[in-house]
């Protein structure tokens, strides 16, 4: 399995750090402020296109997404408000109902889109004690500061290796070029690790802390659970390109300075933006469409999956109704394909359709289905995949639907039924939440 890597800018071949087949993945989650758009969506849907393909390689994958339910305030610079209270403030809700209204939608969304949920998917408020204990952990090293008034901030200039991610230059740096002014920060790309609660008014999240009451960074989230779930070095981190400059290359320098272990993460895989009529989606414009626009439209979440499939992920793709409206159409008749294939071979149900090794493929099959492999252990070259399943749709081989179920299970769904009632969530302190979501999807 191949990736392209951020941080070396070059496609490598996938190692584990544990020299055997498990494979740690943390995918940045999502800010449950306000509906997931679709360019969220996107982005889930091929880090889930990611886990099926290194599962179907051999790896034994454990899948860690957050839930950024705290601490996200609406500017790079540690300024403005945290997004959660402007979401209350939108909704007329508490930002405890914000949370657990926008989780559950964005679950709901997942399970729609046919993505699978992740194995794990800690909330930030669940992890304040980890979080302080990392800030304790950088005070302890020498790498932070105190803004009085402010916050506890890291201090970018003890860490030679700051913005190596993004091949930053802190000397060239600008304050207020990238991340806003913050009167008190001795550097421009120094950020906040623990934000104190204002004097004059209770804030409706806030902990105590050996700082003082106050509420987390957002960077020191991700970087605190990461390490909980997946230990001190792990193998992928995923999240958008427009991460690579602050969030994750703020994710490093905690995580590597905590530790004393570089690197943090070996592979850094990044997604590029879902366009709208040529323009950035974002919920900022608010140019952005949800899962429920595509459907009240006719739309089938499967083709939204197939534009999604249709780029790679590494490319921006350009969304508009009448690309969504050709994958339809192309879904659609790909449906149609693999039922006649089904009807044509020797077995009743996609349930009765072996698995791809329990059968002597042709020449011709074999040649096809080493091709779509390649591609897609090629760095997730999803349309390329594509183009070989179509391919497989005109092959007159009855054990072609073989191959199709599998090309489907890397790109779509299982065929298996998935019931997630019994979804159960695993703190660091062991005790289990459930999600009160009952979900059960078939494929065809």
């Amino acid at each position: 399995m191949k990736l392209y890597n951020t941080s070396s800018k070059q496609v490598e071949t996938i190692s584990s750090l544990s020299n055997d087949s498990k494979i740690g993945v943390y995918a940045c989650g999502p800010t449950v402020y306000d509906y997931a758009h679709i360019g969220h969506m996107r982005k889930y849907t091929m880090d889930d296109v990611l886990v099926r393909t290194l599962e179907k390689t051999g790896w034994q994958v454990n899948h860690v997404m957050n839930i950024t339910d705290v601490g996200h305030l609406v500017s790079d610079g540690d300024t403005g408000e945290d997004k959660m209270e402007k979401g209350a403030r939108k909704t007329g809700k508490t930002v405890w109902e914000v949370a657990q209204h926008f989780e559950e939608d964005f679950w709901q969304k997942l399970d729609r889109m046919e993505v699978r949920r992740p194995d794990t998917a800690p909330r930030a408020t669940d992890h304040i004690a980890e979080q302080i204990a990392q800030v304790q952990a950088l005070e302890k090293n020498g790498f932070t500061y105190e803004i009085p008034g402010d916050g506890i901030y890291f201090d970018t200039s003890q860490d030679p290796h700051y913005g190596e991610l993004a091949r930053l230059q802190l000397e060239e740096q600008k304050e207020g070029a990238r991340i806003g002014v913050t009167e008190g920060k001795r550097n421009p790309a120094d950020f906040a690790l623990w934000k104190f609660s204002p004097t004059d008014q209770q804030r409706a999240m806030e902990w105590d802390s050996p700082w003082g009451k106050g509420f987390p960074g957002w960077h020191i989230e991700c970087s605190a659970m990461s390490m909980c779930y997946l230990g001190e070095q792990f193998e992928i981190h995923t999240g958008g390109i427009d991460h690579i400059p602050v969030h994750h290359t703020n994710e490093i320098a905690q995580a590597e300075n905590a530790t004393g272990k570089r690197p943090f993460v070996q592979y850094w895989v990044h997604h590029n933006f879902l366009l709208v009529d040529g323009q950035k989606m974002s919920k900022s414009l608010e140019n952005f469409y949800t899962l429920d626009d595509v459907e009240e439209r006719g739309f089938s979440p499967m083709a939204l999956k197939m534009l999604f499939l249709s780029a790679n992920y590494r490319d921006e793709l350009n969304f508009t109704w009448e690309s969504l409206a050709a994958m339809q159409k192309g879904y659609e008749k790909l449906q149609r394909k693999a039922q006649q294939l089904l009807e044509q071979s020797a077995y009743e149900s996609w349930e009765d359709v072996p698995e791809v090794g329990a059968v002597t493929l042709s020449a011709e099959l074999q040649k096809i289905y080493d091709d779509f492999v390649y591609q897609m252990t090629n760095d997730l070259k999803t349309p390329q995949a594509l183009a070989t399943v179509w391919k497989l749709t005109k092959c007159k081989d009855v054990q072609a639907i073989v191959l199709l179920k599998e090309m489907f299970e890397f790109l779509f769904s299982p065929y298996n039924k998935t019931v997630y009632a019994d979804w159960t969530v695993k703190l660091c302190s062991g005790s289990p939440r459930t999600l009160i979501n009952e979900n059960v999807f078939f494929f065809f």
